[in-house]
Formats: structure tokens, C-alpha cells, sequence
């Protein structure tokens, strides 16, 4: 079963120095923090910030491309999470036919963010992700741990 996510936001993790950007259901009852690279967060945080760059980077370029190929990006979907790995798809459809192309998580929500296409994640994953270490992080966040995304 699928479960509807968007994103809460970002945070940065010092004790890592990596990004956590963290994805919640509509009702708040389940969250998923998903470790990501600076490049990564900073897609994201431009998608997120609808801001625009005077030349395409690399995922408004695949955005670029799937629209001129007459295609669209229906959904993503975070599908498992092995040796603390997550996987994701992102679906693509022309319409007529659908297919699905392996991806990295935040490179899939840096589209989806781009193109208003729906971020769904395994009801699985989120079952076998225990959320006690983002809890515990959480619990000893200090203001100065906020830092600036980009």
C-alpha cells in the first residue's frame, strides 16, 4: 500500500554533515528522514523555494526533457530501504503506456517538487524505518543546528 508524503522540510544533520529531508504523511502520524548529499538538498531547496536559475540544472533538465518528449511524470514512489539505502521510481507516462525508472529518493523528489507530481512511499518502508534516531536527533536540536540550506 502506498502512502501520500510531502515534504516537511530539510535540516541539517552537523554530527554527519549530510541533509535530512524529511517527508510527511497529510494526517503527521508517520514521518521518513531520508539522508541526503548538499548537492542533493540544494535541488531540492530551489524546487522548494520556486526559485529559478538563469541556466537549467541537471533536474530541470530531465524535467525539461520529459516534457518535450511529450511524456509526464505521474508519481514517485519511495519503494524499499536495504542496508540503510533507500530505492525509489519515478513513473513516466505517454498517455498510452507507463514505465518506471530507478532512482535515488532525493533525486526523485527534486523532479517531483519541480513538475507538482505526487511523492508516495511504501507503507513498508515506512513500517521497517524505525523514526527513534530522527526522534532522538530531534530531541537534542539546537537553534545553531539549523544551518542555511543553500
Amino acid at each position: 500500500m502506498l502512502v501520500r508524503m510531502t515534504v516537511e522540510g530539510l535540516l541539517f544533520d552537523p554530527r554527519s554533515s549530510m541533509y535530512i529531508l524529511l517527508l510527511k504523511n497529510a494526517e503527521g502520524t508517520a514521518t521518513l528522514p531520508i539522508w541526503i548529499g548538499k548537492p542533493e538538498a540544494d535541488s531540492i531547496a530551489l524546487a522548494l523555494g520556486k526559485v529559478a536559475t538563469p541556466r537549467p540544472l541537471t533536474h530541470d533538465l530531465i524535467k525539461n526533457m520529459v516534457n518535450n518528449l511529450k511524456m509526464k511524470i505521474t508519481r514517485i514512489v519511495v519503494t524499499e530501504i536495504l542496508d540503510n539505502t533507500y530505492y525509489a521510481l519515478i513513473f513516466l507516462s505517454d498517455s498510452k503506456n507507463e514505465i518506471s525508472i530507478d532512482s535515488r529518493p532525493s533525486d526523485a523528489i527534486a523532479l517531483a517538487l519541480r513538475v507538482n507530481a505526487p511523492i508516495f512511499v511504501e507503507e513498508s518502508v515506512l513500517e521497517k524505518r524505525s523514526t527513534d534516531e530522527l526522534e532522538e536527533w530531534l530531541k537534542n536540536l539546537k537553534p545553531e543546528d539549523f544551518g542555511n540550506v543553500m
